[in-house]
């Protein structure tokens, strides 16, 4: 099948500068890009067809051939220039993509060439601070003071690293880029500048306060709003309190996770408490009224119904927790521990065995429970 002209796969007219030339090639490049057409087999064909017409038009030797033979210029050995008859074979691959390296790939190896010295300053390192608050305090809310240790700017320099705040000058290896390349046969290998270390400056005269970092070690004391209703895994955000970026670079972000410590009293479900209240035996047979405490600091008053057992619940609405971003509270969840009496008189235990003479027939649980085991038994000997 016979090649398609070269202006026409990479469409531009055959007069087209070498400006409008690489730009057609880019974005022919972007659009047919292995890595970005996992699902399309035509896409490698495509890109290699624009790759060898970019590797003749963009020299201006090889164009001159091309458009005067057209394809026969780089057929049958008539030259045509620099490497005529090589490019005949799909042209030089890594010369011709790596002048687009960046524009491929800018947005994972941290933008485009920066050029000149205006490459940006590297954004300083989010931090972690642990907080670890009562659940009295997550009830009400709070402002808490923490002490960070950070990286903060250097005064000497104002951040800039430099004595004397003397602006920073243009790598000169990497000419501001912060990366360099090197050609390794068919791929081109881009690793971090050794000169400048990625910053695409360098810094004649260092501060001596901060040996030109710009930023210096410290301890910072900063105000937190605990909002109510926060629970353990709740995550606040201080925008621009983390670390200082290198040589007036923006500051990262400081994140608070917290932790709700365990109360003595309360167990927290979400937005509801539990309480374990013990009763005492004849409290809850007879019935009667008991005062709980609530995690506001005050008193509720419950009503144990006669007969009741141990885990049985009652719920005192709107006394749990309140919402983080506000609206209603949770409920408050009452469970009832009847309690055995221990270390009894001699009359208190004549009074308990006259007691459980005359109460044959006020267990119901348990006269089911032993009818049950007496089925079993008879079952088994049958």
């Amino acid at each position: 099948m016979s090649k398609r002209d070269f202006y026409d796969v990479l469409g531009v007219a055959k007069g087209a500068s070498a400006d409008e030339i690489k730009k057609a090639y880019r974005k022919k490049a972007k659009e047919f890009h292995p890595d970005r057409n996992a699902d399309n087999p035509d896409s490698e064909a495509k890109f290699k067809e624009a790759n060898e017409a970019y590797e003749i038009l963009k020299d201006a030797e090889k164009k001159a051939a091309y458009d005067r033979f057209g394809h026969a210029a780089f057929e049958g050995g008539m030259g045509g220039g620099r490497g005529g008859a090589r490019s005949g074979q799909g042209g030089d691959f890594s010369s011709a993509f790596s002048d687009v390296f960046d524009d491929l790939f800018g947005d994972f190896m941290g933008g485009g060439r920066a050029g000149g010295g205006g490459r940006r300053a590297a954004r300083g390192s989010d931090l972690r601070y642990n907080l670890r608050v009562t659940l009295d305090d997550a009830y009400s809310g709070m402002q808490k003071t923490i002490n960070v240790p950070t990286a903060v700017p250097c005064t000497s320099c104002e951040g800039s690293g430099a004595e004397g705040g003397v602006e920073p000058t243009t790598c000169p290896t990497c000419s501001g880029m912060g990366k360099v390349r090197a050609q390794q046969g068919f791929f081109t290998v881009e690793r971090t500048c050794p000169t400048c270390s990625g910053l695409g400056q360098i810094i004649k005269n260092p501060c001596k306060a901060c040996g030109g970092a710009g930023r210096v070690e410290k301890n910072r004391a900063l105000n937190v709003n605990i909002p109510a209703g926060v629970e353990t895994g709740t995550r606040i955000r201080l925008a621009g309190e983390g670390e200082a970026g290198m040589r007036g670079g923006p500051p990262g972000d400081l994140y608070i996770f917290v932790e709700v410590a365990a109360h003595d009293l309360f167990e927290r479900d979400g937005m509801n408490l539990h309480c374990r209240v013990p009763v005492s035996m004849t409290k809850a047979a007879l019935g009667g009224a008991i005062e709980v405490p609530t995690i506001d600091g005050g008193r509720g008053r419950v009503q144990i119904p006669a007969g009741s057992q141990s885990g049985r619940q009652m719920r005192l609405r709107g006394k749990g927790m309140p919402a983080l971003r506000g609206g209603a509270s949770g409920d408050m969840f009452i469970e009832l521990a009847v309690e055995t009496p221990v270390n009894l008189t001699n009359k208190q235990k004549d009074l308990l065995r006259e007691f459980d003479e005359l109460s044959e027939d006020n267990n119901p649980e348990s006269k089911s429970f032993f009818s049950s085991v007496k089925s079993f038994w008879d079952g088994m000997k049958g």
